[in-house]
C-alpha cells in the first residue's frame, strides 16, 4: 500500500469521518464526545472544551477538503455551541467542562483557549465566520489573562476564583503556536505569525537549551525546568512526566509550518534535530511504534503506544522529507504508517484506537473520550501530508 499518496490519504480521512459523521451531532446541542469502539455512545451528558473545538476543526477542514456542505453544517453546529454554551458572556470566560449543557468546571485553561482560537481560524477558512473579530477577541483575552511578556510565553491556568496557577508548561504554548499559525493562515494578519514565531523560539530553542536541546514539559513560574513535577505520574493525561517523543515531533511539524510562512534555516535544523532524537530514542524495535515517554537518561518511563504520537510523527516525517530531500524520512514515514495500519487503525469499525500497551494489546473498548481523543490528530496529520503532496484545497 502506498501510504504517501493523495488517494490513500483522502480515503483514510473519509473512513475516519465516516465513523463520526452519523453519530457526532448531539441534537440537544454540541457534539457527542464519548464513543466505544463500535461507535456506541457513553456519558452523553459530558462535554469538554477541547473536544468541542477539535471536532469543529475536523469538520470545517473536511468541508473545505471534500467540498461537502454537510460537513460544514456539522462545523456550524459546533460553532453555535461554542458561542452559546461554552462561552459564558457574563464573565467573558469559557466553560472547560459541561454536564447536561451546564458549566461544570470553570477553570480557565490557556490550552483550551488555544483550541478556541484554532476553531475560529478553521471557521474563518471555511467562511463560517465572515470577519476576524472573534479571532482577535480570543487573542486579546489570552493577552490579558495568560501572556507573560518577560518570558515570551503563556501561563497555563486560572482558577474559577481568578487565581493564576504557579504551574508553567510547554504544552499550552505549543498548541498556542499551532493556533497562531492557523490564525495567520486564516487572516493574513502578521500579529499571529509573529507570536507563533516568538513561541517557537521561546520553547523549541531557548527553553530546550536548558534541557539537553529537547523540549521538557514542566516549568516553575520563572520558566526554569521543573524536573520533579508529576515524577510519580508519568501517565498523567495532560501533564505527564518525562520527555514526550510526540511533542518533539509535533514541534518539528510546527517549526516546518512556520518555515512555510517565514522561512529561516534554523527552523529546519531544529525540526530535524527534535524529530531525529525522538525517533531514535522512542522507536520500539520489538513491537513497533513510538513509545510515549522517556526520562532524562533516555530510559522509557511510559512504553504505551498513543495514537496521536504516531500521527504527529508521520506528519513531521513527511514534512521533513519535503524540506530536506532526505529519503530516510520517507522510510520512517512508511514505518510509522505500517505500524499504525497494523495496530492503531480499527479496520472493523473505523477511526483509530486511542492507546495500546507496549505489546499493542488494548486497554479498553473506549475509542474516543471527551478531552482525550476525537481523531483530530489523525485527521490533522493526514491534512498536513496532503499539503505536502500539493492538494489544491489545502494550500
Amino acid at each position: 500500500m502506498n501510504f504517501f499518496s493523495q488517494t490513500f490519504l483522502l480515503e483514510h480521512c473519509q473512513s475516519i469521518l465516516d465513523f463520526y459523521t452519523d453519530r457526532v451531532v448531539d441534537p440537544s446541542g454540541g457534539y457527542h464526545q464519548n464513543f466505544l469502539d463500535d461507535g456506541s455512545l457513553f456519558d452523553t451528558h459530558f462535554k469538554q472544551l477541547v473536544s468541542s473545538t477539535r471536532i469543529l476543526v475536523n469538520y470545517a477542514t473536511a468541508g473545505i477538503l471534500f467540498g461537502r456542505q454537510d460537513y460544514l453544517d456539522i462545523a456550524r453546529h459546533g460553532l453555535d455551541y461554542l458561542e452559546e454554551v461554552h462561552w459564558q458572556a457574563s464573565s467573558q470566560t469559557y466553560a472547560w467542562t459541561l454536564d447536561n449543557h451546564k458549566p461544570l468546571d470553570m477553570t480557565q485553561q490557556a490550552y483550551g483557549y488555544a483550541f478556541v482560537l484554532l476553531a475560529y481560524a478553521a471557521a474563518r477558512k471555511a467562511d463560517l465566520v465572515q470577519d476576524d473579530s472573534k479571532l482577535q477577541q480570543v487573542y486579546d483575552l489570552l493577552e490579558q489573562r495568560f501572556w507573560q511578556a518577560e518570558y515570551g510565553l503563556y501561563a497555563d491556568e486560572i482558577s474559577p476564583e481568578g487565581v493564576l496557577s504557579p504551574y508553567r508548561g510547554q504544552n499550552a504554548n505549543m498548541h498556542l503556536c499551532e493556533a497562531m499559525l492557523a490564525a495567520f493562515e486564516a487572516t493574513g494578519n502578521n500579529q499571529y505569525l509573529e507570536r507563533a514565531s516568538q513561541l517557537a523560539q521561546s520553547i523549541a530553542v531557548r527553553q530546550a537549551s536548558l534541557t539537553n536541546d529537547l523540549v521538557w514539559e514542566h516549568y516553575t513560574p520563572e520558566f526554569k525546568p521543573d524536573w520533579d513535577y508529576n515524577r510519580d505520574d508519568p501517565k498523567n493525561l495532560y501533564r505527564p512526566w518525562g520527555f514526550q517523543p510526540g511533542h518533539q515531533t509535533e514541534w518539528a511539524k510546527l517549526l516546518l509550518i512556520l518555515n512555510r510562512h517565514a522561512p529561516q534555516a534554523w527552523q529546519i535544523e531544529r525540526a530535524a534535530s527534535l524529530f531525529d532524537r525522538a525517533y531514535q530514542q522512542a522507536w520500539d524495535n520489538q513491537d513497533g511504534g513510538l513509545v510515549y515517554g522517556f526520562d532524562p537518561e533516555g530510559n522509557w518511563c511510559d512504553d504505551d503506544k498513543y495514537f496521536w504520537v504516531q500521527a504527529e510523527s508521520f506528519a513531521a516525517a513527511a514534512m521533513l522529507h519535503k524540506a530536506t530531500g532526505d529519503d530516510k524520512y520517507l522510510t520512517q514515514y512508511d514505518a510509522l504508517w505500517q505500524y499504525s495500519w497494523a495496530h492503531m487503525v480499527d479496520h472493523e469499525y473505523g477511526a483509530w484506537f486511542r492507546v495500546l500497551r507496549k505489546d499493542n494489546s488494548k486497554y479498553s473498548n473506549q475509542k474516543s473520550a471527551a478531552g482525550a481523543k476525537c481523531d483530530y490528530h489523525t485527521l490533522g496529520a493526514c491534512f498536513e501530508v496532503l499539503r505536502v503532496l500539493g492538494h489544491p484545497a489545502l494550500k
